[in-house]
């Protein structure tokens, strides 16, 4: 036998183990793994125990304070205390506008950027990991944990409050009240805006982390462009281009603690949202499957 057919007899081997029980892209960088390895993370305990221990916190701040009074303009904190219901929407609504940006920016900011300061993302993708999938799974790991952690924290208040201030309706600011089922149905409907609202602050970490080796630079510079355009929120002299900043409609929620839901504000929120959230990510993959591994 020939050098040249011997060649080609490794060759068809090695592409016949390859297409048998050999490399599987399917099989590299599974879910369950990529799952575990982020659970382990101390930032992620640390990141729920806050999320978890925050509503406890606010129960007893309101027991040692006493029942909140009134300050001039009709707002959540002035019916906290009224139910449980009532005092989940207040630790939403105290939380939406900087603890909940955090924690999506730390678990979608620290992902990719954290295996590149620890040296160990050019050996994932020498398992070898394709580029494309290793950031598919390594995204949906760290949605999966930003939707936990933005729904855990309305949950815990739930149960918080209870205890603390009982059941009921909800008492609205302006007046008037909310059957308990029928706020059940609004709260979720809140929840479900404010995971929408927050796709933002999660694309935009994510494309910070495909960029810099830096998972502190990642999460902080996601938060601090979220702080800058709650800034230029406050502009007035902006007029209507307040409405493409992409926090203008954070707390567009608010809109189904009407007595009738009003659905514009929600409909626009989301519709820049999901814009952002659709370019953000789209340069995230470009950035990364054109960039040189290093680190």
């Amino acid at each position: 036998m020939t050098t040249g057919e011997i060649t080609a007899t490794e060759g068809g081997s090695g592409a016949a183990a390859a297409g048998g029980s050999g490399y599987r892209v399917r099989r590299t960088l599974p879910l369950r793994v990529e799952a575990i390895r982020q659970f382990r993370r101390r930032r992620t305990l640390v990141a729920f125990g806050i999320l978890l221990v925050l509503p406890w916190v606010l129960v007893g701040a309101f027991k040692i304070g006493g029942d909140p009074g009134p300050d001039g303009v009709p707002s959540l904190v002035d019916v906290a205390t009224a139910s449980a219901l009532n005092f989940a929407l207040f630790a939403l609504f105290v939380s939406t506008g900087f603890l909940l940006v955090v924690a999506v920016a730390l678990f979608c900011g620290d992902t990719v950027a954290s295996e590149a300061g620890w040296s160990s993302l050019r050996y994932l993708l020498a398992a070898p990991v394709p580029r494309a999938r290793l950031l598919r799974q390594k995204l949906a790991v760290a949605l999966s944990y930003a939707v936990v952690a933005v729904v855990s924290l309305p949950l815990m208040a739930l149960v918080a409050g209870t205890v603390g201030f009982g059941w009921g309706p909800v008492e609205l600011p302006t007046g008037g009240t909310v059957p308990a089922g029928t706020a059940l149905g609004r709260m979720a409907i809140i929840i479900g805006y404010s995971l929408v609202a927050q796709l933002v602050v999660a694309a935009l970490a994510f494309l910070l982390s495909v960029t810099t080796d830096s998972p502190l630079g990642a999460v902080g510079g996601a938060v601090g462009l979220v702080i800058v355009s709650n800034i230029l929120d406050a502009v007035t002299a902006l007029g209507s281009w307040r409405d493409f900043l992409p926090t203008h409609w954070m707390y567009s929620w608010m809109d189904a603690l009407q007595p009738q839901i009003q659905w514009t504000g929600m409909a626009k929120g989301s519709a820049i949202s999901l814009s952002y959230t659709a370019v953000l990510f789209a340069l995230a993959f470009r950035r990364f499957r054109n960039r040189d591994i290093v680190s």
